[in-house]
């Protein structure tokens, strides 16, 4: 049984080095390129668009964008959209909600969210607003805040 067990971990020690030169191959070739991938523009499938709430309360749309900028479906985005809207929503007047609503809920892909307010793509017209430029501007991070966990939901 000693026996066994030591040709198991001498051919582990063996395979793996080949496993991590390749590991580390791949990921040089896919992260090291600079380029950004984005999916191809005839998709098999719609994403819904989300529905329009044109007389919800300021209050009640203030406290559904909160809970919808931490719940994204990546984790840069819940991070990045949750302190935003944690440090800015509860100030923001009607405009600038309505600016954010459509800002959060009008990409199909947050993937281009992400990549606007880190500015490796450059934000298109219709988004172009006050609200993104704060939100740009937030992602920067210039007082080194640490931003490792969701901050708290309260009721606006």
């Amino acid at each position: 049984m000693a026996s066994i067990m030591l040709k198991k971990c001498n051919l582990l020690k063996i395979a793996q080095p080949s496993i991590s030169r390749t590991f580390t191959a791949i990921s040089t070739k896919l992260y090291s390129t600079g380029n950004v991938i984005d999916p191809p523009d005839d998709v098999l499938f719609k994403i819904p668009v989300n529905p329009s709430r044109e007389n919800e309360p300021l209050q009640q749309r203030k406290n559904r964008l909160q809970y919808q900028s931490r719940k994204r479906g990546m984790l840069e985005n819940d991070l990045l959209l949750a302190t935003f809207a944690a440090k800015y929503l509860k100030g923001f007047n009607a405009t600038e909600t309505e600016e954010y609503d459509r800002l959060i809920n009008g990409p199909s892909n947050d993937w281009d969210l992400y990549y606007w307010a880190t500015g490796i793509k450059p934000i298109p017209e219709e988004y172009n607003n006050k609200c993104m430029s704060m939100l740009a501007e937030h992602c920067k991070n210039l007082n080194k805040e640490v931003r490792i966990r969701q901050p708290n939901l309260v009721s606006m």
